[in-house]
């Protein structure tokens, strides 16, 4: 089976190679898509080599999938040429998450609304992934009625230039480019994306948005504050959830417990919390400080963390491929 990987040599793309290798993904071949600028270098899939090539030889070779992580531009551009050479594309851009005639998923959550039409899969926001595989089993449940969220979000989430950024200010270099309009080092920039008229940004109003569209409910009330802070290798949330009915936390716990792709750890006795240094190039969503909110009834708060190149983007990606197998999609 051939795997193209559209933007593998950036970020999210490297760490897709790795998630279609640590996951024993049947690929025959990787087909490496990147710009002008990269084609011909190699790329490395479980000990072999793969030349990078162009958008044009990628859809000649028809791969089975491509899975694009090549920003929202590219994405426009090239996913329609994929789509119509019959190639399925999954894309980790904002492109086409709103997009009405395009799915976007999350495997845990809705896999099931994929279907043999659909050529163009879109990825979620790293954020709002994380946040709704923990919702589905609570809404299941008890109906959830409205959510509060503040994000404790990566320098990785605007990728590597942000990085550099970081670790030059840390050792106090001021030649490296700068991402932010701020210095990030020692410091909490509350501004994720550009600001929109409503004095929310694009990444507050994705989660908003994107939540709705995954959960197949529109009557779920959303709000978000969305942070950056320096930090390297995954997301932390502080989620409130008003629910329609009331909940015990025992069955809370049992029931996140008994979700797909979830970990709890929430033993405060012996601080033991989710945290970014831990979920590190894992795969799954950590939850703890399950705890109710006592300034309101059926209310809930939690703390939710992920890696947001794993399961924030690559490993959502990736499971879309394996359940699209597994469906006789691809």
């Amino acid at each position: 089976m051939k795997i193209a990987v559209v933007g593998a040599t950036g970020l999210v793309g490297t760490e897709i190679l790795k998630v279609l290798a640590e996951r024993n993904f049947p690929v025959t071949e990787i087909i490496p898509v990147a710009s002008e600028k990269s084609i011909g270098k190699q790329v490395e899939f479980k000990g072999k080599q793969f030349t990078v090539v162009g958008y044009e030889d990628a859809i000649k070779m028809k791969p089975a999938v491509a899975i694009f992580s090549a920003g929202g531009s590219s994405s426009l551009a090239l996913a329609p040429l994929f789509a119509e050479a019959g190639i399925p594309v999954i894309d980790n851009s904002s492109a086409w998450r709103m997009d009405p005639t395009k799915k976007l998923v999350v495997p845990e959550v809705n896999a099931n609304v994929i279907t043999a039409e659909d050529k163009i899969i879109a990825n979620p926001n790293c954020s709002t992934i994380q946040m709704v595989v923990v919702m589905k089993p609570l809404h299941d449940k008890y109906k959830i009625k409205r959510v509060v969220v503040s994000t404790y979000q990566s320098v990785t989430g605007t990728g590597k230039a942000a990085v550099d950024q970081l670790f030059a200010e840390r050792v106090g270099d001021d030649s490296v480019k700068k991402v932010y309009p701020h210095k990030i080092d020692l410091n909490v920039l509350p501004h994720i994306d550009v600001f929109l008229d409503n004095g929310y940004t694009k990444e507050e109003m994705k989660m908003v948005n994107e939540t709705k569209k995954i959960m197949g409910d529109d009557s779920i009330a959303v709000t978000a504050t969305t942070v950056r802070i320096p930090t390297v290798g995954g997301h932390s949330e502080a989620v409130n959830i008003e629910f329609e009915n009331d909940f015990d936390l025992d069955e809370v716990r049992r029931l996140l417990s008994e979700t797909e792709g979830v970990i709890v750890q929430d033993d405060v006795k012996n601080f033991v919390y989710p945290m970014p240094i831990n979920s590190h190039g894992k795969d799954e969503v950590f939850v703890g400080r399950i705890r109710r909110d006592e300034s309101q009834a059926n209310t809930l708060n939690l703390w939710v963390v992920a890696d947001n190149l794993r399961k924030g983007a690559a490993t959502n990606a990736v499971q879309i491929a394996e359940y699209m197998l597994k469906a006789n999609l691809l």
